[in-house]
């Protein structure tokens, strides 16, 4: 692909054209089938062949298509096993790159934005870029100082074939449902659309990114490289080195894996309480697990996981939390797990999980949310996808009370993008088979989870005093 395909009507045949593959994949899958072949090596097939078409087309695209794709990919350690085989090297590839733009595009955008000398600004600059996302690449190169740095150029058209792709992608939603099963795909595109003026915006991005490196400088778990510069279309950052989340989650050890899932879970409720913003895009390929030792020097062979640290990049979606988590999470964890099934519903009643014209038996709601909710009660918890999948099947089939009960309730705006966020840190938890201590960081970070102390004299003894 030599370019990005801004044209709308290129785009829209490439995204119409998915479902009708997946109608002429089901007719051949019949054909098969009707030829002698099993239901399962059918349905392998057919899984494997969708899986190609359907991230091959969202990953050429790039713009809203492959936005939408990489928040589907953490989502597929809830499809089952015989499915998500097919889909996994897919969507890893998605979450890591994207055919790159032409090289005399990256010069003109640099050149519009830096200045027509814009290689004085760089002692070196490489042009095959290091990565390539939804709406921009990264290259990799050294500022005047010598700092090595990651220079994140915007790809031409990008606001437009965000909204195109995912207008259009709105349309057959329903089509795509049964990817991710349990889960509504139209609140994903629409939360989505709503926030492309945000990411398109690098100076929000940078003042995000600059508010969390500031916070973080010097932390022994979580490392944000610092802003450079930032113009219109570009933003530079300082560069930084470590493994990918997707080759700890294809190939990492259990020591590896583990302290990628307790700094993960970290910095989802750490990153509020400390600086007012949640890190809204936690696909794999917005993380990097970086060796580290106490004098600084890299750990080259990752001999000792529990120095390593989380970096973490793309500050182009955030949601600001000028106070944090909202109290409200952590009184109605801390009071489900308690088993106080009323205080729970009045207190859901009263932020609108639970519309007035709805009655529900607070004991079912109760019993609907404790599965969910089960690695805040143990000591530590194992995320798996084996997990993952029965919590999928359980509010997805609509057989199940699980599902009628998940269906009255409702998603107030306010918690859309930390309900998501949330969501997507345990998809990757599961695909990384993490043993995490979530209760530690929950007590930790999230106002409201651990109960308030009070004064135990007597009153009367209190009053004396």
């Amino acid at each position: 692909m030599s370019d990005l395909p801004r044209k709308a009507v290129t785009r829209t045949a490439k995204l119409a054209a998915l479902p009708l593959g997946f109608a002429g994949r089901s007719a051949w899958g019949l054909g098969k089938r009707i030829g002698g072949k099993s239901a399962e090596l059918v349905g392998k097939e057919l899984q494997q062949r969708t899986a190609e078409q359907l991230f091959k087309v969202l990953g050429e695209l790039k713009g809203g298509a492959m936005k939408f794709g990489q928040a589907l990919s953490v989502f597929e350690s809830a499809l089952p096993e015989e499915i998500a085989g097919p889909y996994r090297a897919a969507l890893t590839k998605l979450q890591e790159a994207a055919p790159p733009m032409p090289t005399r595009t990256v010069h003109a955008v640099l050149a519009e934005r830096l200045g027509a000398d814009w290689r004085g600004l760089f002692e070196e600059f490489e042009d095959k870029p290091s990565a390539a996302a939804s709406i921009g690449q990264v290259h990799r190169a050294v500022w005047h100082d010598g700092r090595e740095v990651a220079v994140k150029v915007q790809y031409p058209g990008a606001g437009e074939a965000l909204l195109s792709d995912l207008n259009q992608l709105s349309r057959f939603a329903r089509l795509l449902g049964p990817l991710i099963p349990g889960m509504d795909i139209k609140p994903l595109i629409a939360e989505l659309r709503d926030r492309v003026s945000e990411e398109l915006d690098y100076g929000l991005e940078a003042a995000a990114q600059r508010t969390t490196a500031e916070e973080f400088a010097g932390d022994p778990d979580v490392l944000v490289p610092a802003v450079v510069h930032q113009a219109e279309q570009v933003l530079i950052t300082e560069w930084m080195d470590g493994i990918p989340l997707s080759e700890v989650i294809a190939d990492g050890t259990e020591e590896q894996r583990d302290r990628a899932g307790q700094l993960l879970t970290r910095f989802l409720f750490s990153g509020p309480a400390r600086t007012g913003l949640l890190h809204a895009d936690p696909h794999p390929g917005n993380f990097r697990l970086v060796p580290d030792t106490a004098d600084g020097s890299e750990d080259a062979d990752g001999s000792d996981a529990a120095t390593w640290r989380l970096g973490v990049l793309d500050f182009g979606t955030v949601d600001r939390l000028p106070g944090g988590l909202p109290e409200t999470i952590g009184l109605a964890l801390r009071m489900a797990l308690e088993g106080e099934a009323d205080e729970v519903y009045g207190m859901l009643c009263e932020e609108g999980f639970v519309k007035e014209s709805i009655d529900l038996d607070p004991e079912a709601v109760l019993d609907y949310l404790l599965p969910i909710i089960e690695p805040a009660l143990a000591d530590e918890f194992t995320f798996t996808r084996g997990w993952m999948r029965s919590q999928a099947a359980r509010i997805g089939d609509p057989r199940s009370p699980a599902y009628q009960l998940g269906k009255r309730l409702n998603l107030p705006p306010a918690y859309l993008l930390i309900h998501r966020v949330t969501l997507s840190t345990i998809g990757v938890l599961c695909q990384l088979g993490a043993t995490v201590r979530m209760r530690d960081e929950l007590e930790e970070w999230v106002p409201g989870f651990v109960a308030a102390e009070y004064d135990e004299e007597e009153p009367d003894e209190a009053a004396e005093a």
